[in-house]
């Protein structure tokens, strides 16, 4: 039997950047995302802190996007941007739809779920682990230009152009066959 190839990251056709540090009180590089917090019953992002990005920065865009998903095209579960520089770091829940924790101005497009906020994982059982994919763009503009009714891929297609550096953590969740 032939190991299957794990679907690309979201950024990994755009061109090389900077990379920089995020880490998380809630999420460990490879680790297992928190039941009672990331998955979909819960709906909580986690607390995100960054640093080391370019000095050319002028703001911020922040994503979670699951390869994995079934769909021919990856799952995106949040997807925020416009986020300023001086914030470099973001608490447990920011994601809400209410937007408590983001600092103003910052914009929440609708994830594949159609909501605008954090989606938490939910692969279907049996389908193997997911990788929930949380990037960190450094933006080289204040406003990245999309409003909030464009989609993922729109958003996708500015920061394809208008980023300078990156950041990634990705932590995992499965459901087994049996529920």
């Amino acid at each position: 039997m032939t190991e299957q190839k794990q679907p690309p990251l979201p950024h990994d056709f755009h061109p090389p950047v900077a990379s920089f540090e995020v880490v998380s009180s809630d999420v460990s590089e490879g680790g297992r995302l928190r039941p009672e917090q990331q998955y979909a019953k819960g709906n909580v992002s986690p607390h995100l802190r960054w640093e080391g990005f370019p000095p050319e920065t002028r703001s911020f865009a922040v994503t979670c996007f699951d390869p994995d998903a079934p769909t021919g095209s990856g799952f995106w579960h949040w997807v925020v941007f416009d986020i300023p520089l001086s914030v470099t770091e973001l608490p447990v829940g920011a994601g809400t739809g209410e937007m408590e924790g983001l600092p103003e101005g910052a914009v929440h497009v609708r994830n594949d779920f159609g909501t605008r906020d954090f989606g938490g994982a939910a692969p279907p059982p049996g389908d193997g682990p997911h990788r929930y994919v949380f990037t960190v763009y450094a933006v080289q503009e204040e406003k990245l230009g999309p409003d909030a009714d464009a989609t993922p891929a729109f958003v996708g297609f500015n920061l394809r152009f208008k980023t300078i550096g990156r950041a990634q953590l990705i932590g995992v969740h499965e459901v087994p066959a049996d529920g």
